[in-house]
């Protein structure tokens, strides 16, 4: 039986601190995700996704402008982000490590995320859903995102680390009755 991510309920977020002193959250509202779900064992599952960088949203107009600009994202030149499953191992009950490539302009890195099963639902039309949730943390430099400012103070304006949340939501596509 195959699966569909639902768009509606799938959510990629990320956080880093502004001045060492803040955590700066923003999301993406462009994400496109596939997944091949083996229910049976969740190691032979695989997951691609594609980000739309232009679709960054912080809640600040200029701050969005700044991240999306070449000094960050530079969105006009590399307009998605990437990510393919390469492998998923399972951590403990309901967990699992998911390594996998992501590409951030044009250079790719190979992550790990920490998945966790959140377990499947019945909505009130009979339909089934399951959920996940992924976390990783990754140094932005390492793709080349390396637009910084030294404080006066010590420290930098923007900090490396950058922590990655994923939310998804998938559900299981109808059967089909035989109607003769």
């Amino acid at each position: 039986m195959s699966w569909t991510v639902d768009p509606m309920h799938t959510q990629v977020e990320f956080s880093a601190k502004h001045m060492g002193l803040m955590t700066v959250k923003g999301h993406f509202t462009g994400v496109r995700v596939s997944i091949d779900l083996n229910e049976d064992d969740f190691t032979a599952s695989a997951v691609e996704a594609t980000i739309d960088t232009r679709s960054l949203v912080t809640n600040d107009a200029r701050r969005d402008a700044h991240l999306k600009s070449p000094d960050f994202l530079n969105v006009e030149q590399f307009p998605a982000i990437h990510f393919k499953s390469t492998r998923v191992e399972r951590a403990a009950h309901d967990q699992y490590k998911m390594t996998g490539e992501l590409t951030i302009r044009n250079v790719a890195r190979t992550v790990t995320l920490d998945v966790v099963y959140s377990g499947q639902a019945k909505d009130p039309m009979g339909g089934v859903h399951a959920g996940f949730s992924a976390y990783t943390t990754i140094n932005r430099k390492d793709w080349g995102l390396t637009w910084n400012v030294a404080l006066e103070t010590g420290g930098l304006l923007v900090g490396e680390d950058v922590k990655v949340a994923l939310e998804v939501e998938v559900l299981k596509a109808a059967e089909v009755a035989n109607v003769a």
